[in-house]
């Protein structure tokens, strides 16, 4: 198995460009995350209310199909520590601008937190 890693979309960049979006609006610092390989590859073209959907149900069925997040507080840990708005598995095309919006916002309170532990 390749652990590599990947840099991921949240909003996938072909999920964005086939629905009319620009490179510089999907390729957007706020939408890249680092993720393992194979689920990048996995998650391929869906929207975030797709794969992250699935990725929470799979906290209640049980049934791992992206990674290895197989508890509801682990799924909401992860989500805060990227800085991933809680609704994202809720979040197709026309939220795409708002979530940018809230990641800044998550990001840079992430930033100055730190930077103020120092």
């Amino acid at each position: 198995m390749n652990t590599g890693g990947d840099i991921h979309h949240i909003f996938p960049w072909q999920y964005l460009k086939e629905n009319g979006f620009s490179q510089s609006q999907y390729n957007q610092v706020e939408n890249y995350v680092y993720v393992q390989q194979e689920i990048n590859i996995k998650v391929g073209k869906r929207s975030p209310a797709d794969y992250i959907g699935q990725i929470r149900e799979q906290c209640q069925s049980g049934k791992l199909a992206f990674g290895g997040i197989d508890t509801l507080p682990d799924f909401e840990a992860n989500l805060e520590a990227n800085c991933i708005p809680g609704t994202i598995y809720e979040m197709t095309l026309k939220d795409y601008d708002e979530f940018l919006g809230v990641r800044r916002i998550l990001m840079a309170r992430k930033i100055k937190c730190f930077y103020q532990s120092l």
